[in-house]
This record gives C-alpha cells, structure tokens and sequence, in this order.
C-alpha cells in the first residue's frame, strides 16, 4: 500500500525518505553523518530561586568531512514546501560556520550554497557525495599544497580528551588557516570560561603537527595560569615541553632541546644590570608565539613585552583574549589585526556553555551623599583628616569606615544564607588593607563554619605568602575550603575559579576590561556540582557596566587624531591611576551608616539588558506576547496532545511556572492552568483540590464501574496531589496505586482497548478543566 507522506510525522519522513536518501550516497551515522545532533547546551534559565534548561540547538543531521562537519540539513513533515527548514538550516550553517545548508520534506532537497548563494532543488537520488561536496568547498578556497596539508591536519584526539565545542572549533580552524595563509598576527576574542587555554593547545597541536611550526612559546603573566595551562589543557606536550623560569644568578637558561616553552614575560628579561636570559637563542628561535591574556600589562612590564615580542619579531604571534582593547596607546586590535574570530560572553550565556548573572546592587548611604570632616576633626589614629568632600571613589582608599565595612560584611554574610553558606565566594576590595579587615569581619559574622576550618574565610593577595598557598585549594572544584576570599586585585583574572558562585566587589572598577575579568572568575557552569548560575553582589554600581554597549559589543578605534600607538603597545596601560600603598589614609568610625536602596536585576531573555521586575510582572508581560486573550489561551491548553510541550514552550521564554508559585505563596496549591491564567488575565485562581472537588460533585464517575472507576479516581487523586503533568508519565500507571490494580496492559483492557483509553483520559481533562 503507497504511503500517504502528508499523513506522516517528520521523524517518519526522517526514517523512511530522507535517511536513505544520504545513505545511498555514503553517508552513514558515526562514520561521517550524526542524527540530532545537539551543538549548544541550551540555555539555563533563573528566576527566583528556580532554575531551568532550555533546550539546545540541534540539527537533525550533520554532515562531515575527516570528523570536521561541512553541512547541515533540516527536515520538515511533508505538509511543508521542500523548502519549509532552510532559513533554519541556513541559520544553523552561520552559526556553525559552514557552507552548504540543506532543507528536506521527503520529496526532495533545497541546497543553500554560501559560496555562490544560489539555492537549488535537487531530487532525492541526486544528493552530493562527502567528495563532491568537499571538492565543491576545496574549490572555493584554493590552497598550495602546503596550506593544504596545514589546514586539513586534524584535530587532537585521545582516550581522555573531549571534542572541541563547535566555537572552539571555528576558532581553530580560522587560526590555522589564517596562518597557513601566511598571517603574523592573530586575534581570538573568546570569552572568559570558554576554553581559550584547551582552544591554544588545538592550534599549537595542529601548527606542530602539520610541520609548520615546531618551535613554539606560550607566554602569560601569572604562574598559576603557567601552571594549570600545563597539567591539564597542555598534558599531552609533556614530553616535549618546559617552563622557562628565572631561580637566579647565572640560573636563567633557556634549554633548546624542547619544542613547546612555557614562561612568565617577565622571567625572559633579566633583572637591572644583567643579560636579558632569551638573548641566549637566536631572534628566529621560535616560529609561533602565543600571548595568553593579551589585554593585560602595567607600565613597568610595557618595556618586557615589548622587548620579547619585539626580539622574536619574525615569529608568528597570536593574541588571546577576552577583552580586546582599542585604547589610544592601548591598542592590542592595531597590532594584532581585527579578530579572526569572536566568541561572547552572552553568546556563551545563550548557548547554555556560561553560567547567568544576577545583581544585587546594594546603594550605602554614605557613599550617596559623601562625608566630610568638621574643622580640625582627627581620625582613630589621631591624624587630622584633610577637610575635603570624600566621595564613593575615595572610601576605602583614602578614608576607611568601620561602620560601612561591618554594614557590607553583614549583607554578605546574608546573602550566603540566602544562597548557601558554602557558595565559593571572591570579596574585592578597595586594598590590600581593606581584604584584610574583610577577612575578619566575616570570619566574626561566621564563626560557627571557622571554627569547622579555619580556611572558611581567606585573604589571598599579592603579598601574603601564607593566603596564595590556598589559591589551589580555592579553585579546586573538589576542595570545600576556603569557601570566602577577599582580595583587591589578585583573583581579578586569569584563576580558573569555575565552581565561583558569587562575586562581591567592593572597589571602584577604573576600565571595562577589568570589570569584564572580574565577572568572568564566575562565568562558569558546574551543574555537577549545583553552580547554576552567578550571584553578584555590588556595592559601587559597577554593574552598570551592564548597560554599556561596550560590554559585549566591538570594541571601537579611538575617536580623534593623533599618532598610532607603537607596535609594540599590545598591551593596556593602567586605565586609572596606581595609588601607592603608602599614601594617607583616614580611619574612622561611622555612624548612621545604612544600605538606601537595593536593586536586584537579572539578564533580560534579550541577552543583552538587565531587567528588575517582579517575576509575576514579567511572566503576565511574557504570557501575553503568546496568548492576547484568555480565550486564546484556553483554546490553546484544550487543543493541546501533551501539556509538558506548553510548559516547554513557556521555559523558551524564561516563564517558570515554579517561580511565579514562589514569589506568590496564594499559588502554591495552585493548577498550572490556573497559575497562568490569574497571572496574565486576573482570574481567581482554584487550588487542584478545588478542581478535584468540583469532578466528584458533577457524579463523572457514575458512568464508570469496578475497576476501571478505582482507576479513574485513582488519577484524579494524583491529579490533586501533584498536577495535570503526571498523567503525561509514561511510566503512570507502573506505581502505586495503579500497580496494585494490575498491569498497564490489564488496566487498559478495562476500559476496552487503547483507544478507549486514551479517549477516558481526555474526557476526565475536560472535566478538571470545566467551568464549575
């Protein structure tokens, strides 16, 4: 018997049409085709205190080259056009990079080529080979032979490695092929937490591989990033790899037995009076040269870039970072070239690879209205204070208030109890001082988990010896303590905290590069061990960076004339002013000192602004962009097969149901639909109870007997206990009561079959859901 195609589901034209179609011509699943292929995590969605996942992108088929994909194809029911998935598919290839997009309803294909952008139908017998479609891609990019075999060198695969994201991918093989091309400079923008070190290893292990580069040097300027970069991202170098360091007189040696160097910039140039210890190779020593965090620098570092980079000037050199810079004087993008590539924090966010963010922006009083000194008024330590108007800027710098200090360690101290008292947590300060007085106000206000370990609360600084030896422990996602650390500029970037779940600052933010590394300390996800999400707790209306285009968009070139920056200024100078430790500061008491006015705010589903209000205002707001009326809406809840696929469809749109329950506790017993329909059309909500209730008193069961009555019942109980979405359960009818009764199999012969099943099923719906 033909098959009617417009009565099949899309995964049935999937099966019978499209399948075989790529099968005959030698694609094949696992080899170099996947099926629903998941290519994004999905987002995670907070509201509340609730959490959800929407779900991922995914392709319905993948198509590869040599484990690199090269086509994406989207398939529709037959009662769509042969065309209906294509500006999916063509969005999917953009996102994925790739040139040739597919769409598919059985009858056919419609090609998207992105090299000359035609679009062709083509029948189903006639769809490309992996050969054809690789030559067609060749073609268009015309390599030498030895950009070829650079290019086409793989990527690196072993038992315990994990397949490049598809963004970490792109990053990678635009690299590689902008340097196969004959490219000295490269940028790659990649947003903190995700993976520019395991992006860094990609690249050199390719480069390596193919021949091209055999001498390579990765540089950085902390040795903790030297350090974690070479157990775990760089592991597989082991053997052919070192760390270049600088123990002392007559020490510095660079050994060249090695092929991949590791070094701090500042350990290639010697100390004042003594050779420099990278002048020991020649100025062709190294054929690629890597510089993690190319944002970073100070004025006394500016001459050690500038002499190693500017030494090893024939080697090709790649700039990575998060935060790439366009300053005058501080231009990395002017001697690095635009990005290759870019991958953002907030399109990390919506991929559902980086954790979202919620502010609490707490307003102190003092720091709104400034405090100035009567005449002749001295400080605890007996100086007196210089009669000025001492601003937000200048509390914790130039004058220190007790009050205010006890009044931010209280506010955190409850936020940890609100969100978890073991939640790892960075506090930074004004100081080094001011880390320090933090440290122990909060160890005071939570001595019940010191006295547990004496490492709850840390400072962890520059120049405390004893605090840096617990950094480790710190960003261990397996070590409890410390749990708090304060700190003024330490853990600002580069520490891979990744189990971070609240942020504090408490320090004026000079430069948006500094507040974007000061973000990214938490930008990570780790479900495994419950971070959802980052809680930031802002004591100085940093967060209002939020709001600046420049956030997450572009950097700009300077505005106005003047010279170009030198080539070597790959690196910013300091954005505000470095204030000696040893300038005057004034400690006072305080009083009357209060927080104002809290806002809380959280990412807006635009991904790109901050919105703060309530979750029940921005569900209704929410709810009526899909149902303009109540009638709409019920239709709509009627009509529907499952009602989990509404749920699913209202968490694309960041409504949790959950949350509006939580911040309404009127709701709490409340059905899903009544949830929904008192929040966006103001009906007076009915508890499940209440619904139950109203069925029992219409006698709807009279016209059911014995079992099939006790069955019947059975669900409206569930119903009221738990919600309309446990019928739904596949397993329903396997716990108890209804296992008591008998087998599904047996349950569903009392009512005479399947169907008449599935037809009790749907009148008893209608019932709950019935107009009293």
């Amino acid at each position: 018997m033909e098959v009617n195609k417009k009565e099949l589901k899309e995964q049935e034209i999937r099966t019978l049409f499209i399948t075989p179609a790529l099968q005959q011509k030698g694609w094949a699943v696992s080899v170099n085709m996947r099926e629903e292929y998941y290519f994004t995590d999905g987002r995670v969605l907070v509201v509340g205190n609730q959490h959800s996942v929407a779900e991922g992108k995914k392709a319905d088929y993948l198509l590869y080259h040599k484990g690199k994909p090269i086509a994406v194809v989207e398939a529709k029911d037959n009662k769509h056009a042969v065309g209906g998935g294509i500006q999916q598919a063509m969005d999917y290839a953009q996102i994925l990079d790739l040139k040739f997009a597919y769409s598919s309803n059985g009858d056919a294909f419609l090609e998207h080529d992105f090299i000359t952008g035609k679009e062709t139908e083509i029948k189903l017998e006639n769809f490309p080979t992996e050969e054809e479609l690789y030559n067609r891609y060749l073609a268009s990019k015309n390599y030498a032979p030895n950009e070829l075999n650079i290019v086409e060198t793989p990527f690196y695969y072993d038992a315990h490695s994990h397949e490049p994201r598809y963004y970490q991918r792109i990053a990678v093989d635009r690299t590689v092929e902008a340097i196969a091309r004959g490219q000295q400079r490269v940028l790659v923008v990649m947003a903190t937490g995700t993976g520019k070190t395991f992006t860094a290893f990609q690249i050199i292990h390719r480069l390596h591989k193919s021949g091209s580069k055999k001498k390579i040097l990765y540089l950085a300027d902390r040795n903790i990033l030297i350090d974690q970069t070479m157990v775990q991202d760089f592991k597989p170098f082991k053997k052919f790899m070192t760390k270049i360091t600088s123990v002392g007189e007559g020490e510095e040696k660079i050994d060249s037995s090695y092929e991949v160097y590791m070094a701090l910039y500042h350990q290639l140039v010697g100390k004042e009076g003594k050779p420099d210890p990278f002048l020991e190779v020649q100025p062709n020593f190294f054929d690629l040269i890597i510089v993690d965090e190319c944002h970073r620098g100070s004025a006394k570092d500016d001459s050690a870039w500038r002499k190693v980079l500017e030494y090893f000037s024939s080697a090709t050199q790649i700039g990575m970072t998060a935060t790439p810079k366009a300053d005058e004087g501080a231009n990395n993008l002017d001697y690095f070239g635009e990005p290759v590539y870019t991958y953002s924090l907030l399109q990390g966010i919506q991929d559902g690879f980086l954790a979202p963010y919620r502010v609490t922006a707490d307003f102190i009083n003092v720091d709104l209205q400034g405090w100035t000194p009567e005449e002749g008024e001295t400080d605890l330590l007996g100086k007196e204070i210089e009669q000025k108007l001492y601003q937000r800027q200048n509390i914790g710098r130039d004058l220190a208030i007790k009050l205010r200090r006890k009044v931010v360690a209280h506010r955190i101290t409850q936020m940890l109890q609100d969100i978890g008292r073991m939640t790892k947590t960075i506090v930074f300060c004004s100081d080094i001082e001011e880390a320090a007085e933090m440290r122990t106000l909060l160890i005071n206000m939570n001595s019940d988990l010191c006295k547990k370990s004496p490492y709850y609360v840390t400072r962890i600084v520059g120049e405390d010896k004893e605090g840096k030896k617990q950094l480790d422990n710190f960003i261990s996602v397996d070590e409890p303590y410390p749990v708090i650390v304060t700190t003024s500029e330490l853990l600002s970037t580069g520490v891979d905290c990744k189990t971070c779940g609240l942020i504090v600052i408490d320090k004026e933010i000079g430069s948006m590069t500094e507040f974007k590394q000061i973000i990214g300390r938490g930008t990570r996800l780790r479900k495994d061990k419950g971070k959802w999400h980052l809680e930031i707790l802002d004591f100085r209306n940093a967060t209002a960076k939020f709001k600046d285009p420049a956030f997450d968009g572009n950097p700009e070139p300077p505005k106005g004339g003047g010279k170009k920056p030198k080539p070597y200024k790959i690196i910013d100078a300091p954005e505000t002013p470095i204030v000696s430790e040893h300038r005057e500061k004034y400690l006072i008491s305080g009083k009357n000192i209060r927080i104002a006015h809290e806002i809380v705010s959280v990412l807006g589903e635009d991904g790109k602004t901050m919105r703060t209000e309530s979750v029940q205002s921005f569900a209704k707001k929410q709810l009526l962009r899909h149902y303009q009326t109540l009638d709409d809406f019920i239709q709509t809840w009627t009509e529907a097969e499952r009602k989990q696929a509404i749920m699913d469809e209202l968490k694309e749109y960041a409504i949790l149901i959950d949350a509006v329950r939580e911040a309404n506790p009127a709701l709490k017993d409340a059905d899903i639909f009544d949830v929904i329909c008192h929040v966006a059309f103001d009906q007076p909500p009915l508890t499940r109870k209440e619904r139950a209730n109203n069925v029992k008193k219409r006698n709807y069961f009279g016209k059911y007997e014995g079992k099939a009555r006790e069955v019947l019942e059975a669900l409206l109980d569930k119903y009221a206990e738990n919600g309309i979405l446990d019928f739904e359960k596949a397993n329903i009818l396997e716990i108890p009561p209804f296992n008591s009764i008998g087998k599904p199999t047996k349950i569903i012969k009392l009512f005479g079959g399947k169907v008449a099943f599935e037809q009790a099923i749907r009148e008893l719906e209608y019932q709950i859901y019935k107009s009293a």
